[in-house]
């Protein structure tokens, strides 16, 4: 028998539950809704809508992923090492310069800046602008100005300050690890003996300029100094210093691993010089005086060795002191240096740059021409009567006169040159009366063959070759001919004519040692710094420019006549007779030219000694000579007494 038995779930529907159910669904199908709606908890769409937002992110962190490992893998990588590994400078020392009896003329003195690695700087904002405070208040600038240095700069390495204070340089190295990107280097910086005897010779240092440390990044730090003048710019290369490379290794937060050295520093190379500093020292010494004492300003001073062409002084009035170039200097004295308030030009080197009529010092040049050329013999004599008059080319009534300081009176090659006789000259060098003359075309041949109007090649920056007029250059400069008085103010060594001191001395050279043009130089060796003992690298070898180009007697009859212009032999007016108490035989030539100050004159001599077996050639110029005075041939006495007395 069948029996019905209700389930469970419907044992508690009252009979209420079920109308009210038959209702509704009445109440439905009156208002055609034919199909039940499922209704979905909230909860089940919150959760598909993260899913896929999840998805979203993960793809997108897939793609990064993929761009930064597979794209740009290598690109990252290699930035990954450059942070964590940075090569540092190991610095070296500059080489040194020492004199020919070894006599240290400069030294390296310890210096320290504070240097900004732009790529080491903090990465957030927040953190530049911590390091940057913190490193204000240790060294006491404005944080602005820093960042603007920071900013400002095309390079990477940065000068924040230089010459750090004791104070501030330890203040700086305890705090070294809170100042991310900031680090102090030792630098060396130039201090000069006597700066003021040598400084036109040694020269002085600068800051190197940003666009020469991005030419040799590996070579300076952007702090580092650079030669400017003299021998310290000439000899750059050969003097600075090699630094080494040391690889420090640093995690994720900056802190060093380990440190390796990958290459040794190398000290510069060191220079030995033909310079005799005690004698440069005396040149100072008594130019000074006598400039104070006539009241000039300007004055130069070359001695050069006729067997070699070394240098042994160079001098250059008004001087200089080369320190105030190095950091923690004068810096008042330096402006007022460089400002030059009575523009005497002090860092102008007259010596080799100055270029200057050369009065009656042409004269042994232009005796040879006329000798080599057979216009005159030694023993043919001229009258001189103290001038010279020729008339006007077109116009006879005008006639232009050409003077002497004497009445020489009937006068040789010799006592012209001793007696230092115009007429003669004017006579040999241009022609007058029934005598030859040299001529313009045939000087400039000459003075050519002893080295004027070319440079000489000195191991020094700034050398100015001379210049000689002719024809063609007046005619394209004044827009005239070539007249007889040029000719005649040529001969004496006036005119256009325009020659360095340097220039001058090199050609007395060659008339002292016999007819041979050496290049001078300053340089005699080059030496190993690292070196216990003096180890050489180099030897600069006399260098010759020309020789054999004017016969040996005619040489000989110029030597002789220089002779003569000392011992005043059948020349009364001898115009050197004061070397002939030298404790020495000397050779001498002087010269006085007439400048465009009315009134002034440049004063010249030059000597060679011994006479039989010269080892000295001594030229000296002094500018703006107030009167025909006889200014040099004192200080060249004092000088060459001291020399050959010591």
């Amino acid at each position: 028998m069948f029996r019905f038995r209700q389930s469970k779930k419907y044992d508690d529907i009252e009979p209420h539950e079920v109308l009210l159910d038959s209702l509704a669904q009445k109440k439905e199908r009156e208002m055609g809704i034919s199909e039940k709606k499922l209704e979905v908890p909230l909860l089940r769409i919150i959760l598909q809508g993260f899913s896929i937002v999840c998805l979203l992110i993960f793809l997108l962190l897939f793609a990064k992923t993929f761009q930064l490992q597979v794209i740009n893998g290598q690109e990252f990588e290699k930035l990954a090492q450059d942070n964590k590994f940075i090569i540092n400078q190991i610095q070296a020392e500059r080489g040194l310069i020492y004199d020919r009896n070894m006599e240290q003329m400069v030294s390296n003195k310890s210096s320290f800046d504070l240097i900004c690695q732009k790529n080491n700087l903090p990465e957030t904002e927040r953190g530049l602008k911590e390091v940057i405070s913190l490193v204000s208040g240790i060294i006491g600038e404005d944080t602005d100005k820093i960042r603007e240095k920071i900013e400002g700069s095309s390079t990477n390495q940065v000068l924040i300050s230089e010459n750090l204070s004791h104070q501030n340089l330890i203040l700086l190295e305890s705090r070294v690890n809170e100042l991310q990107g900031f680090s102090v280097k030792s630098n060396t910086i130039r201090e000069y003996l006597d700066g003021e005897a040598f400084s036109h010779l040694m020269g002085y240092m600068g800051r190197i300029k940003t666009e020469e440390y991005e030419l040799a990044p590996d070579l300076y730090t952007i702090a580092d100094y650079v030669g400017r003048a003299g021998i310290e710019n000439y000899y750059e290369e050969t003097l600075r210093k090699n630094p080494g490379k040391l690889r420090i290794e640093r995690d994720a937060v900056g802190n060093i691993l380990s440190q390796e050295i990958i290459s040794q520093p190398e000290s510069g190379k060191s220079l030995i010089l033909w310079l005799d500093a005690d004698l440069q020292r005396k040149i100072e010494t008594e130019v000074k005086s006598v400039l104070d004492s006539i009241g000039s300003k300007k004055a130069s001073v070359v001695v050069l060795d006729p067997k070699t062409g070394g240098v042994l002084a160079l001098v250059s009035f008004p001087t200089f002191d080369n320190n105030l170039f190095q950091s923690g200097s004068d810096s008042k004295a330096l402006q007022e240096l460089l400002a030059d308030k009575y523009g005497l030009e002090p860092l102008f080197n007259r010596a080799i740059s100055g270029r200057y009529l050369t009065g009656s010092t042409i004269k042994p040049f232009i005796a040879s021409a006329a000798l080599e050329e057979n216009i005159i013999t030694p023993e043919k004599k001229i009258y001189c009567s103290g001038e010279i008059t020729i008339p006007h080319q077109y116009d006879p009534g005008i006639e232009y006169s050409f003077t002497d300081l004497h009445n020489h009176g009937w006068t040789d090659l010799k006592k012209a040159i001793a007696e230092s006789c115009n007429v003669y000259f004017y006579t040999v060098g241009g022609g007058y009366g029934d005598q030859k003359g040299v001529g313009p075309t045939k000087i400039k041949e000459y003075l050519e063959m002893f080295g004027w109007a070319e440079k000489t090649g000195i191991d020094l920056p700034g050398e100015r070759a001379g210049f000689i007029p002719d024809k063609e250059w007046k005619k394209q400069t004044w827009k005239e001919g070539w007249w007889d008085g040029d000719t005649y103010n040529l001969s004496i060594g006036q005119g256009y004519l325009q020659i360095t001191p340097l220039e001058v001395a090199n050609a007395y050279s060659a008339i002292a040692n016999g007819g041979t043009l050496y290049k001078p130089q300053v340089v005699q060796k080059v030496i190993d710094s690292n070196s216990k003992t003096i180890k050489v690298l180099e030897t600069k070898e006399p260098e010759v420019l020309s020789d054999n180009f004017i016969s040996q007697k005619t040489l000989e009859t110029v030597r002789e006549a220089m002779r003569q212009t000392v011992t005043g032999e059948n020349s009364p007016q001898a115009t050197a007779i004061d070397l002939s108490y030298l404790p020495v035989t000397a050779a001498a030539k002087t010269g006085t030219a007439e400048t465009y100050k009315e009134g002034y004159y440049h004063n010249w001599i030059n000597v060679f000694a011994p006479y039989d077996d010269p080892e000295i050639v001594l030229s000296i110029l002094i500018e703006d000579v107030k009167g025909v005075q006889r200014a040099v041939t004192p200080l060249a006495f004092n000088i060459l007494n001291w020399y050959f007395s010591r």
